[in-house]
């Protein structure tokens, strides 16, 4: 089943079970995949990497917002966003964990010969390929940005 059915599966049995936190997020999701495939045209459907890409953006924009409502003093507001990211985040891949990705890095550092901090652009190149949404982008640059620094 792909991300776009399971969420529509998901969204009917929120209806039936009534969890309106859940129903809520699940409605705006299946809403931002419509508008996607709205924006490709009738005859297309969103992919898998589209759709996944499209939860990622959900993911940053609640935390995003989160901090907003932090620094504007709603802290309230800014839990209901944190709230979301969790749901949000059932619908994408496991995140790697901190041996796979300092594995990965290795192996990303060693294919592109990068050992300085001047080599960080191509170091995050390979790097961001080979994590491929499993591991968020600050993450991976600061894991990066600390093995150069210690190398170089």
């Amino acid at each position: 089943m792909g991300l776009v059915a399971k969420v529509s599966a998901d969204l009917l049995s929120a209806m039936k079970s009534r969890d309106e936190r859940r129903l809520a997020v699940l409605r705006m999701l299946k809403a931002e995949f419509q508008k996607a495939q709205a924006d490709k045209g009738r005859s297309s459907e969103v992919t898998e990497d589209e759709a996944l890409a499209l939860v990622r953006r959900l993911v940053k924009q609640r935390r995003d917002a989160a901090e907003q409502y932090e620094a504007g003093g709603a802290k309230e507001r800014a839990q209901e966003e944190l709230n979301e990211i969790p749901l949000l985040e059932e619908y994408l891949p496991a995140q790697l964990s901190e041996e796979e990705l300092d594995a990965m890095l290795k192996d990303a550092a060693a294919k592109t010969g990068a050992g300085e901090p001047k080599d960080m652009g191509k170091l995050m190149s390979t790097l961001m390929q080979m994590t491929a949404g499993r591991a968020d982008g600050k993450r991976v640059k600061e894991k990066a940005a600390a093995f150069l620094s210690a190398k170089g």
